[in-house]
C-alpha cells in the first residue's frame, strides 16, 4: 500500500531499518524526552542490599515483616485458610466495591465488632488495593467533592503519601509532628497547627505505630486532638496499615479512632493487611468513610466505586477470600492474634536488646527513645552522612532519613548493628 502524503512526508531508509518521519518527527522519537525515574527511597535501598555481594550484609529498610533468622513469614492461619479456599472458589470478578463479607469483617476490626454505624449501614466501604490504594482512592474522592480542599500531612511521614495526593492533584500542607530533640512527639507545635489551620481541613493521621518515626500519640494526647478537630470542624482520614502489629492488640491499636468516633466524627480510614497479616503481595485493604446516614453512605459508595472503574475495575480475589475466612472463622481469628501478638512482641523484644546493646558497648548518647517508639520502624536520629557510613563501612542498609526497620534486626545481627551506630555515632 502506497503511503499517503497526508500522512508522511516520507521515508527515510529502506527495508525494516526505515525510520518513517510524521510532520517533522521521527516515529523512533516520541519517548526521547522521557528521563529515568528517581529511585524510590525506599524501595531503592533493597535494590543496593541485594547488589552486595558482603557476607556481612544486613537489611534493616525494608518495611516487611522477617522472623529471628531473617526469612519472610507466612502465618499459620493464612495457610490454613488457603488449605480451606483451595478448590471450593471459582475465579469471577468481584463486585467494583470488593468481597462484602471481606468488607463486613475488616470493618468490624476498625469500628468495633458491635458498632452502630455498621448496623445503621452509615459507613461506605470498598475493597481497595492494600493500603495505599485505599489512600488513593480517597485522595481521588476528596479532589472530585472538596476541589478546594488541601490535605495536612504530619512532618515527617511515609515517603508515599506526598505521591498519592500529589498524583490526585490535591494540594498539600504539613503540620508539626515529630520533634527531633526529644525524638519523641511535638505536640505543643502539632495542637497549634490543628488550631490555625482553615476551619475545615483535611488532616491525614497515622492510627498507630506512626511510620517513619514510631511516636505515636497517647490516648490523652489523642483526646486533645479529637476534641481540637471537633472546634475546628476538621476532617480526619486514619491511615491504618499497622492494626495489631502495634501493640499485639488490635483494639488496642484502635484506639485512636474509636476516641475520633466517641467524640461524634465522621471520619475516613484506610485499612490494610500487609503487617498485620503478612499479605504483601496479595495487595489488600479497605476504604471506609463514615457518613450521616444510610442514603449518604449509598451514594458515596457508588462514587468511590465510579473511580476505581477506570483505575482498576475489580480488585483481586484471592486476599478478599484469606482475610475474610480467617476473620470469619472464630478458631482463625484467635489464631491470628496470637500469631500478630507473636510478631509484634519480637519486635518490642529487639527494640529492648538494640537499646541494651547499645548501652552495654558505652555509648554516651541517649537511646530511651528505641524502647518509648512503637510498631516496626525506629526514627533513630542518625544524620543521612552516618547511614552512608553504615553501608560504606558496615553494609548495613536503610533509608537516609534514619528510619530502620525493627523487623530486620535478629538476635544474630543485633549485636552487629549495635556496633556499626556505636562506631558512626560516637563522633557526635
Amino acid at each position: 500500500m502506497a503511503l499517503s502524503g497526508a500522512l508522511f512526508r516520507g521515508a527515510v531508509g529502506r527495508g525494516v531499518g526505515a525510520v518513517f518521519l510524521l510532520g517533522n518527527r521521527s516515529m523512533s522519537s516520541w519517548w526521547s524526552n522521557v528521563e529515568p525515574a528517581a529511585k524510590d527511597p525506599i524501595l531503592g535501598v533493597t535494590e543496593a542490599f541485594l547488589a552486595d555481594q558482603s557476607p556481612d550484609k544486613v537489611n534493616v529498610g525494608v518495611g516487611a515483616y522477617r522472623d529471628d533468622n531473617g526469612k519472610p513469614v507466612v502465618l499459620e492461619c493464612v495457610r490454613e485458610a488457603e488449605r480451606r479456599i483451595a478448590g471450593n472458589q471459582n475465579m469471577e470478578y468481584l463486585p467494583m466495591g470488593g468481597s462484602l463479607k471481606f468488607i463486613e469483617e475488616t470493618l468490624k476490626l476498625a469500628y468495633g465488632g458491635n458498632s452502630e454505624f455498621i448496623k445503621d449501614r452509615r459507613i461506605a466501604a470498598v475493597q481497595a488495593l492494600s493500603g495505599t490504594g485505599a489512600c488513593r482512592l480517597f485522595a481521588d474522592f476528596q479532589r472530585r467533592f472538596q476541589p478546594d480542599s488541601q490535605i495536612y500531612i504530619p512532618v515527617p511521614t511515609w515517603s508515599n503519601h506526598h505521591n498519592i495526593w500529589r498524583d490526585a492533584q490535591v494540594p498539600q500542607r504539613t503540620f508539626h509532628y515529630y520533634h527531633p530533640e526529644s525524638k519523641g512527639l511535638d505536640f505543643a507545635s502539632l495542637i497549634d497547627d490543628v488550631k490555625n489551620a482553615p476551619n475545615g481541613s483535611f488532616f491525614l493521621l497515622h492510627a498507630c505505630a506512626h511510620n517513619p518515626t514510631g511516636v505515636d500519640p497517647s490516648e490523652e494526647q489523642w483526646k486533645e486532638i479529637s476534641y481540637q478537630f471537633k472546634v475546628k470542624n476538621h476532617f480526619a482520614f486514619f491511615d491504618m496499615a499497622y492494626q495489631g502489629f502495634a501493640s499485639g492488640d488490635p483494639e488496642k491499636d484502635a484506639k485512636a479512632i474509636r476516641i475520633f468516633l466517641d467524640d461524634g466524627h465522621l471520619i475516613g480510614c484506610a485499612q490494610s493487611y500487609a503487617k498485620n497479616m503478612g499479605l504483601y503481595g496479595q495487595r489488600i485493604g479497605c476504604l471506609s468513610i463514615l457518613c450521616e446516614d444510610e442514603l449518604q453512605a449509598v451514594a458515596v459508595k457508588s462514587q468511590l466505586q465510579q473511580i476505581a472503574r477506570p483505575m482498576y475495575s475489580n480488585p483481586p480475589v484471592h486476599g478478599a477470600l484469606v482475610v475474610s475466612t480467617i476473620l470469619g472463622d472464630p478458631e482463625l481469628k484467635n489464631l491470628w492474634l496470637q500469631e500478630v501478638k507473636v510478631m509484634a512482641d519480637r519486635i518490642i523484644g529487639m527494640r529492648t536488646a538494640l537499646r541494651e546493646s547499645l548501652e552495654k558497648l558505652g555509648s554516651t548518647l541517649p537511646w530511651e527513645h528505641i524502647t518509648n517508639q512503637i510498631g516496626m520502624f525506629c526514627f533513630s536520629g542518625m544524620t543521612p552522612q552516618q547511614v552512608d557510613r553504615l553501608t560504606s563501612e558496615f553494609h548495613i542498609y536503610m533509608t537516609r532519613n534514619g528510619r530502620i526497620s525493627m523487623a530486620g534486626v535478629t538476635t544474630g545481627n543485633v549485636g552487629y548493628l549495635a556496633n556499626a551506630i556505636h562506631e558512626v555515632t560516637k563522633s557526635g
